[in-house]
């Protein structure tokens, strides 16, 4: 079955004025389709992996042909990082985070501000293309990681619970080179709801220890274009 684009969970331009229409037109229609698009392509006369889902086909990289290992790995990362990406912005975003998730943040980092203040260093620290995530690892603790290209963390054994991406592509037409000046308008559309529950459903993984399970259900979610995670 081929890979679809994901709708967006909401209109192109609601996330105004922090990321605009146009950017999200181009981002979504033209970049992310070409991730779907390409990884398709990649994977005719694949019968045995048309059916696997993207984060399947990143946790074992190992048994696609290496004619279309890379292709596959840049591929279906990028598919999987851009539909995670849509779904942790909503024009109902930004503030803060509260409940379990704000204790988490608390415990791993000692402030929402210090939390804040680390993610954004790191996104505009970050030299080159790529994607700033926040993760819990195997034990429960938070913590910030970056991938070049679309690598994904979930490779490391980390369930990816918020992602910025820091391509050019995601904020040029408006903010140009002004990278800073995007990751301080981004943090006014962070979808919470969205990231606590990646946090549920990460805990719910760390009691059953099956990671690559919970990474597996969590994507195949969100490219079924669901507006949201099951938090019960």
């Amino acid at each position: 079955m081929a890979h679809k684009l994901p709708d967006l969970p909401y209109d192109y331009g609601v996330l105004e004025p922090h990321i605009d229409t146009r950017t999200m037109i181009v981002h979504h229609d033209k970049h992310h389709q070409a991730y779907v698009n390409n990884l398709n392509a990649a994977l005719e006369g694949h019968e045995e992996l048309q059916d696997k889902s993207t984060i399947e086909l990143l946790l074992h990289l190992d048994e696609v042909p290496e004619g279309i290992r890379t292709a596959v790995r840049n591929n279906a990362g990028g598919h999987a990082a851009h539909t995670m990406f849509w779904q942790c912005m909503s024009p109902k975003g930004g503030g803060e985070p509260d409940g379990k998730l704000a204790e988490a943040i608390d415990d791993s980092f000692g402030s929402f501000g210090a939390f804040q203040a680390a993610f954004t260093k790191a996104a505009a620290g970050y030299f080159g293309s790529g994607w700033i995530w926040l993760c819990a690892d195997t034990g429960g603790k938070l913590q910030i990681t970056t991938t070049p290209g679309h690598d994904n963390p979930v490779v490391d054994g980390l369930m990816p619970l918020l992602v910025l991406d820091v391509w050019e592509h995601a904020y040029y037409l408006k903010y140009e080179n002004r990278r800073a000046e995007f990751i301080a308008a981004w943090w006014n559309v962070v979808n919470w709801d969205c990231v606590a529950a990646n946090l549920t459903a990460a805990k719910i993984a760390l009691g059953l220890d099956k990671v690559a399970d919970w990474a597996r259900s969590t994507w195949d979610k969100l490219e079924a274009g669901l507006d949201k995670l099951d938090r019960s």
